[in-house]
């Protein structure tokens, strides 16, 4: 599956027995931890040296790599990544997928590398059967949400009344 409009880009799922499929994947998340909207932070190496035999371990995980396709030889370099997890919407008894992580290196960003990543996303959870696609993105990330707005993505509410809703963490220890 391909191509982003003002960038030659190659999209597909991750596959990750692939030693450069794991590689990219380890590398662009931590690219994204490092980054401000990502925490700030490096992985540890536990995440580094684990992360993909987890993934690979839970059938609800999935991950799609985009490589930059303008070069003529050699290897496509990896150039953005998004991790998702199957859910389950009670409401409509059916399974949903969150987008959990969505990483475009700076270079390659307004180029709609991301929301070709999201398109291949779509598809795969249409063949699961989701009914839709959740994600959370943070304020400050006005890009991001221009992106997720223009494609369809919408704040979450039931009720107008109530507001919209809120997503919170508590760590565990």
């Amino acid at each position: 599956m391909s191509l982003a409009s003002a960038h030659a880009c190659h999209i597909e799922r991750v596959d990750f027995a692939n030693p450069q499929h794991a590689a990219a994947l380890v590398s662009l998340l931590d690219d994204y931890a490092r980054d401000p909207m990502g925490g700030g932070h490096p992985l540890s190496e536990f995440a580094r040296m684990n992360l993909v035999a987890a993934l690979a371990a839970r059938p609800n995980a999935f991950s799609v790599l985009a490589f930059d396709a303008s070069r003529p030889d050699g290897p496509l370099p990896a150039i953005g990544l998004v991790n998702c997890f199957e859910g389950f919407s009670t409401f409509a008894c059916q399974p949903l997928v969150n987008v959990h992580d969505v990483v475009v290196l700076a270079a390659y960003r307004g180029r709609r590398v991301a929301e070709s990543m999201l398109d291949l996303v779509a598809t795969i959870a249409r063949e699961r059967g989701a009914c839709k696609l959740t994600l959370e993105v943070l304020q400050g990330n006005q890009a991001a949400i221009k992106l997720y707005e223009r494609i369809g993505f919408a704040h979450y509410q039931l009720d107008p009344d109530m507001g919209r809703a809120q997503f919170f963490q508590k760590w565990l220890s």
